[in-house]
C-alpha cells in the first residue's frame, strides 16, 4: 500500500515536509490578516492562503508520512462563510471595537446622539450574545438618517456571528428587489432566493428605504418577514424610514410584523459619518 508521500510524489508534488516552513501560527495567514484587511487586499490575501507555505494549497501537511490538516483550512472556511453570507469586502472590516462614539458628539452639547449610539451598540452586542444562546431571539431594527452608522452595526453583527460559526445572510434590500424582479419569469430561481431568505438562521436586511416597491415586491418582502416571524427566526433590519413611512412604502402588515419581532433603536448624528471620515482622511494627506 502506497504511503501518502508516495502518492504525492507520483502526482509530481514534493511531499518532503522539511521543504515547507515549520508548522507554526506565525507562518499561517491569520483570520485578521485575511478577512479583515483594508479594502482591496482581501482577494490578494486569499490567493496567498491558497498557496499556503505550510501545505502549498493542498490543505494537508506531512509529518513522518502522516497527513495532518493544515490550519489554513480554517481560514478558507471563514472566507467561504463571508462569500456565502454575501457580505461585501468593505463590510468585512466592521467590528464593534471599531464603532467610534466620537462621531456622535455634538458641537452644541446635545448628548442624545451619543446616548442613542451607545444604546444601539450595546443592543447589537446583546443580540450577538443571545443568538449564540438561543436561535429564536428577537431581531433588531436600526433606524436613522443616512450616514448614522446603521449598516456598520449590522455588518459588525454579521461578522461576529459568522466567526461564531452561525449561518448569516446579508442582503441589501435594493439588490434583493432587483434579484426578485429578475426571477419574475423563473419560478424556480425565485423560490430558491425566497426560501434562503426565509429559512436562514439569521437574516440581515440592509437599507430598507425609499425604493420602487410594487405590489409584487411588497408581497415578496411580506412573505420573507412573515415566515421568519412565525418561525421565530431573528432578523436585523436597517432603515432610514420612520415607522409611518415604512407603512407607506412596504405596507402596514409587513411593518406590523417587523415591530412585533424586533427591538427598535434609532441612530442620529449632526454630520454624516461618511463626511466626517472623508475629512479625516484628507487631513492626513
Amino acid at each position: 500500500m502506497k504511503s501518502v508521500k508516495e502518492i504525492l510524489k507520483s502526482s509530481g508534488l514534493d511531499a518532503n515536509p522539511h521543504n515547507y516552513y515549520e508548522k507554526s501560527s506565525l507562518n499561517t495567514p491569520s483570520i485578521s490578516s485575511l478577512s479583515l484587511q483594508d479594502n482591496g487586499s482581501n482577494h490578494a490575501n486569499f490567493e496567498k492562503a491558497l498557496c499556503c507555505p505550510i501545505c502549498q494549497g493542498r490543505g494537508i501537511y506531512l509529518e513522518d508520512d502522516v497527513a495532518h490538516p493544515c490550519s489554513c483550512m480554517q481560514t478558507r472556511k471563514i472566507e467561504n462563510q463571508f462569500r456565502n453570507a454575501r457580505i461585501s469586502r468593505d463590510l468585512m472590516n466592521c467590528r464593534f471595537e471599531r464603532f467610534r462614539l466620537e462621531y456622535y458628539r455634538s458641537e452644541f452639547g446635545d448628548q442624545s446622539h451619543s446616548d442613542g449610539a451607545s444604546r444601539a451598540l450595546q443592543a447589537a452586542k446583546n443580540f450577538v450574545h443571545k443568538c449564540q444562546q438561543n436561535p429564536h431571539s428577537l431581531g433588531v431594527l436600526f433606524t436613522g438618517p443616512v450616514g448614522s452608522g446603521k449598516t456598520f452595526l449590522a455588518a459588525a453583527i454579521a461578522n461576529e456571528l459568522m466567526e461564531a460559526q452561525l449561518k448569516v445572510l446579508f442582503l441589501v434590500v435594493p439588490d434583493l428587489l432587483d434579484e426578485l424582479r429578475a426571477t419574475y419569469k423563473s419560478q424556480v430561481n425565485e423560490l430558491d432566493l425566497l426560501d434562503t431568505a426565509r429559512t436562514i438562521p439569521i437574516l440581515i436586511l440592509d437599507d430598507l428605504g425609499v425604493h420602487n416597491y410594487t405590489e409584487w415586491t411588497r408581497n415578496r418582502l411580506y412573505s420573507i418577514i412573515n415566515y421568519r416571524v412565525n418561525e421565530q427566526l431573528p432578523t436585523v433590519i436597517t432603515s432610514n424610514l420612520t415607522l409611518d413611512e415604512m407603512e407607506e412604502y412596504i405596507g402596514v402588515r409587513t411593518t406590523s410584523r417587523i415591530i412585533q419581532s424586533t427591538r427598535i433603536y434609532r441612530l442620529t448624528v449632526e454630520k454624516d459619518i461618511r463626511h466626517q471620515m472623508y475629512y479625516e482622511r484628507e487631513k492626513k494627506k
